[in-house]
C-alpha cells in the first residue's frame, strides 16, 4: 500500500529527527564554536566594561554545586565585575566568572535538520537550505548566550552586578525581555519559520494552497 505524501513525510520526520538530535549532541563542541566566536565578539566588543573574555569548555555542575566533569560545549565567561569571595575564612576580591550552556538555545539545529532531511528535494537545494539556516540559527543562539550572560550579571551577581549594568546603561526590564525572547521564543520559532519559508511549495502540496476550500465552495454554488 502506497502512503500518502503527508504520511510519508511524517514517517521520514519521525526517523530523521531522533538521528539529528543524536548527531547534534555528539558534534556539540564543533557546532557550538561559531556561537562562542560571535558571543565573544559581541560581549567584549560592545560591553568591554562588563566582560573581558569568553573561552569554550568548562566544568559541568549540577544543582547541588557538584562538579560532574569537563564539557567542551560549555562557554566560560569572564566579567569585569569585582565580587567578594569568602573561602576558608579568608576574604578577598575577585572577578565574577560564569558558565553558560549554549545547547539550551541550539536545539533549533537538529529540529530544522530533521525536517529538511525528511523533505523531498535535490541534494544541492538541501545543502543550501542547511547552510543558510545554520547561519541564522547560530545568530539566534548567540543572542541567547549574550542575553543570558548579561542577565547573570544583572540579576545573579548581587549589588556589584546591578551597579555594573547600570553604569553600562542596561535597563533591567530590557535585559529580562531579551533573555526570555532568546530562551523561550527564538529556539522554537526560528527553525519552523525557516523550514516553512524555504519549502512553501512542498507544504502546499501536502495541505493544499490557500483559498482552495473557498474556491471549491464557489464552484459548487455556481453549479447549483
Amino acid at each position: 500500500m502506497r502512503l500518502s505524501p503527508l504520511r510519508e513525510f511524517a514517517l521520514k520526520a519521525l526517523l530523521w529527527l531522533p538521528l539529528s538530535f543524536v548527531c547534534w549532541f555528539v558534534l556539540a563542541p564543533l557546532l557550538v564554536w561559531p556561537v562562542g566566536v560571535a558571543a565573544r565578539a559581541i560581549l567584549v566588543g560592545v560591553w568591554p566594561d562588563l566582560f573581558s573574555g569568553l573561552v569554550q569548555g568548562g566544568q559541568a555542575i549540577d544543582h547541588a554545586g557538584q562538579v560532574l566533569g569537563h564539557a567542551d560545549y560549555l562557554l566560560d565567561i569572564t566579567t569585569t565585575v569585582l565580587v567578594r569571595a569568602d573561602e576558608g575564612g579568608r576574604v578577598g576580591l575577585g572577578v565574577l566568572e560564569t558558565t553558560v550552556n549554549p545547547m539550551v538555545y541550539g536545539y533549533a539545529l537538529p529540529l530544522f535538520s530533521g525536517l529538511t532531511l525528511a523533505t523531498p528535494m535535490p541534494v544541492r537545494r538541501r545543502l543550501l537550505q542547511l547552510a543558510a539556516a545554520f547561519a541564522v540559527i547560530w545568530l539566534a543562539q548567540s543572542f541567547g548566550v549574550v542575553a543570558e550572560s548579561i542577565k547573570i550579571v544583572a540579576f545573579q551577581s548581587g549589588a556589584p552586578g546591578v551597579a555594573a549594568t547600570q553604569r553600562a546603561g542596561l535597563e533591567p526590564n530590557v535585559i529580562a525581555l531579551a533573555y526570555q525572547f532568546g530562551y523561550l521564543i527564538l529556539p522554537a520559532l526560528v527553525p519552523v519559520a525557516l523550514w516553512v519559508g524555504f519549502n512553501r511549495t512542498f507544504i502546499e502540496s501536502l495541505v493544499g494552497p490557500p483559498g482552495e476550500p473557498g474556491d471549491r465552495k464557489q464552484s459548487l454554488s455556481h453549479v447549483e
